[in-house]
């Protein structure tokens, strides 16, 4: 599968962000899917997550629930809705995706297709 990821840019302190991740192939639906970002000069780390069928959801601590995941198997679709950010939510965001239920799903490495990424930049 292939993964092109949309929707960041620049934006205020409290402001909002939707992130789209388009998918190539028919078999979107099989994938469970991904964000994860990375700021400069740290390693890539896990923003939420989404199952198959879009029922389960994870999210790491910090989104503390502004951030919600979201998928569209119809459209091949996943976004990311994105709350009152903050200056620290800035990063390059990256769409990924696995097959395999085994394995953490906050971890980069059990993922097996990742897209280009897409720079968010909060201001304070």
């Amino acid at each position: 599968v292939q993964l092109q990821a949309s929707g960041g840019g620049v934006v205020q302190a409290g402001g909002s962000l939707r992130l789209s991740c388009a998918a190539s192939g028919r078999t979107f639906s099989t994938y469970i899917m991904g964000w994860f970002r990375q700021a400069p000069g740290k390693e890539r780390e896990f923003v939420a997550a989404i199952s198959w069928s879009g029922g389960t959801t994870v999210y790491a601590a910090f989104v503390e629930g502004r951030f919600t995941i979201s998928r569209d198997n119809a459209k091949n679709m996943v976004t990311l809705q994105m709350n009152s950010l903050k200056p620290e939510d800035t990063a390059v965001y990256y769409c990924a995706a696995r097959r395999s239920l085994s394995g953490g799903w906050k971890l980069p490495q059990n993922y097996d297709y990742w897209g280009q990424g897409t720079q968010v930049t909060v201001s304070s």
